[in-house]
């Protein structure tokens, strides 16, 4: 299963680059395509996980003025 996050920047927020590093911390990486970022389950995770997930990316980027949104897949 992975976990596609699509950023939208605010111009007044955060840089790219910053954005970046802190998703990075959460293990998260860099897509090319369709979606921005990419996070990797390496395995089967369900509804309650990936909303904790997205919790502790909302908390976790905070401040940032970065709106995010989260597809994911099986």
């Amino acid at each position: 299963m992975e976990t596609y996050i699509d950023l939208y920047l605010n111009v007044d927020g955060a840089k790219a680059s910053e954005i970046q590093q802190k998703l990075r911390e959460l293990g998260v990486k860099p897509a090319v395509g369709n979606h921005d970022f990419m996070y990797d389950w390496k395995g089967v995770a369900d509804a309650t996980d990936i909303i904790a997930f997205a919790d502790k990316v909302q908390e976790h980027l905070k401040g940032t003025k970065v709106i995010l949104k989260f597809h994911t897949v099986r």
